[in-house]
């Protein structure tokens, strides 16, 4: 069982001081055998002093050597496992930057939305689920995008159907379908009635019950507004045993693991649990039951929970540790597809009044009450902001605490998604040292619609702006926000290089990144942003045996041949957890 503790200056140098014997131990003739060795392919360090190797040597949980096939050679000993590469490429391991743990678990336990062309579909689904569902039991499912439709349903409102069909076919069942984007869902007839929402429910802080020109819900649901339904789906499982509730979970974790694992991925951001969530996750870390490791951020706790509980909840993984906790996430707006994102200037799809630029889920005020706790208690403060409008106020939150935050260095704070950006926001993100957590999936799968809700001439110039922040100094780091989509780290590797949607066009392609770029924002800059550059993000002696093993080279195909790439092995601490 593992134990975990802060870094005091003695484990510090203790693991220092461990570095430099297993440094000293590679420059012997004669080392140690290895556990595992990695020949026979090409290696890509992301280190800047030995970019490009031949070989890897790892020793129980570290590397101990990375050179040539020669020199790597005299690591091989009678029980040395030896994986010929035949080719492949060695990287550090994938690092998500930002994505939902338990929710990666979750959508695969339910309706997968994702593979509906239409709304028809979507009720075809449901229909099906419901005949084999017991009366009163909840049907959910996550995925669809009104978007992404090969047609518009009919009748609508604001592209979205009414929820009567879906009601025919599950009369005795509620049903709850959350948006692809999280940040909407829809609701049949049996889910708005346990929920309480009727033609005088009031729509909530932050949210939106969408209602056809009779007044009455349509069953699309809005930011907050779904909270209504999460609720009635709460009370349907108190029911359930603590032990029922517990086996989920596990389940959830497993099955989050297998796809994380498959996809290359062997770091995890996680944005972000509960405390009772981060309870359950340390459990199974000291029992070392945690597949990858993840970097867990604080969410849904009041201000005066996080004030009083923080410090009991900082966690350095030590070790071969698989968990930490030592952020807070916050959320000041929705998202664009939802038209939740908050934004300078009203929405150009939807001006039904001046004051339509979208949505605040939580206020200036009280994100700014969080960022002086996060000081307070060493804690990284990372906040959701998608429109122009929201990146502004969270640069402002974070310009107004830093200033009265004399003593606080090397904070690296964060923007989650950051995702449009007024040209004058963009130099702020260096002078303030705030990180971009960026997806480079969402950039081609939401640009055939972007100019839809901003108009061209507004999303050419704040849309995914890349190229134009790293130009600027700041750092960018890359992920899928999982399970909003795949989490695939190669999809979204592509669609960075590229910025090529499924129409054939590219997103203004002159912020995509390059291909080394793109890299350094899936491994490196991944692990700058959650403070492991020194243990994690390279392959270098004595970081962590972290490595995901490709079919080819994605640093030299030709750029179609990205997405034909498969994952052959993922290694997390020395530990071969995936093979092909």
């Amino acid at each position: 069982m593992r134990t975990h503790r802060f870094h005091s200056r003695a484990t510090l140098w203790n693991l220092a001081t461990g570095a430099f014997v297993v440094l000293l131990a590679g420059c012997q003739d004669s080392p140690e055998a290895a556990d595992l060795v990695l020949t026979g392919g090409k290696v890509v360090t992301m280190a800047a002093g030995q970019p490009e190797a031949e070989a890897i040597a790892v020793s129980g949980y570290r590397i101990v050597a990375v050179g040539s096939e020669d020199e790597i050679q005299k690591y091989i000993g009678p029980d040395t496992e030896v994986i010929d590469l035949r080719g492949g490429l060695a990287i550090p391991g994938f690092i998500e930057g930002h994505g939902h743990w338990m929710g990666l678990g979750n959508a695969q336990m339910i309706l997968d939305l994702t593979v509906a062309e239409n709304w028809n579909d979507i009720v075809a689904m449901v229909g099906e689920a419901a005949a084999r569902a017991r009366p009163g039991e909840w049907i959910t499912g996550r995925g669809w995008h009104q978007e992404k439709w090969n047609e518009v349903p009919t009748p609508n409102v604001d592209g979205v159907p009414l929820h009567a069909g879906l009601s025919m076919v599950s009369p005795n069942n509620p049903v709850n379908l959350t948006h692809a984007s999280g940040h909407a869902s829809f609701a049949n007839s049996a889910a708005l009635e346990a929920a309480g929402i009727g033609a005088g429910t009031a729509d909530p802080p932050g949210g939106t019950i969408l209602r056809d020109a009779r007044g009455n819900a349509t069953g699309l649901l809005r930011e907050t507004a779904q909270r209504l339904v999460g609720a009635a789906i709460s009370r349907s499982e108190e029911s359930m045993t603590a032990e029922e509730l517990r086996a989920r979970a596990v389940q959830q974790v497993e099955l989050a693991g297998q796809d994380a694992l498959s996809k290359g991925v062997t770091s995890f951001h996680d944005a972000g649990s509960s405390f009772a969530t981060i309870d359950f996750l340390r459990e199974l870390d000291e029992a070392d039951e945690l597949p990858v490791r993840l970097y867990v951020m604080v969410r849904r706790e009041s201000n005066e929970a996080m004030d009083e509980k923080l410090p009991d909840y900082r966690i350095i993984a030590d070790g071969n540790g698989h968990l930490t906790v030592r952020s807070i996430k916050r959320q000041i707006d929705g998202a664009l597809g939802s038209h939740g994102a908050w934004l300078l200037e009203p929405y150009v799809d939807l001006r039904r009044g001046e004051g339509d630029a979208g949505l605040v889920l939580e206020t200036v005020e009280d994100i700014t009450r969080t960022a002086e706790i996060a000081i307070k208690h060493g804690f990284q403060l990372n906040t959701h902001a998608i429109g122009a409008r929201a990146n502004r106020e969270v640069l402002d939150i974070y310009e107004k605490v830093f200033a009265t935050a004399t003593d606080a260095t090397d904070l690296r704070w964060r923007i989650e998604h950051a995702q449009h950006i007024h040209p004058d926001d963009v130099p702020r993100f260096a002078e303030l040292g705030v990180i971009a957590a960026m997806q480079g999936i969402h950039a081609t799968s939401d640009g055939p619609w972007i100019d839809q809700r901003l108009g061209k001439e507004r999303a050419r110039v704040q849309s995914y702006l890349w190229r134009t922040l790293i130009d600027s100094g700041v750092t960018i780091t890359n992920g899928t926000d999982v399970p909003v989509e795949d989490i695939d780290p190669l999809a979204s590797y592509y669609a960075t290089v590229s910025r090529m949607m499924r129409t054939g066009e590219r997103l203004t392609p002159e912020e995509r990144m390059t291909r080394m770029e793109a890299l350094a924002s899936y491994t490196i800059n991944g692990a700058y942003a959650a403070f492991e550059e020194d243990t994690k993000g390279s392959l270098e002696p004595g970081k962590l045996a972290d490595i995901t093993v490709l079919s080819r080279d994605i640093l030299t195909i030709p750029e179609a041949e990205i997405l034909d790439t498969d994952v052959l092995y993922t290694i997390v601490g020395g530990e071969v957890r995936f093979r092909r």
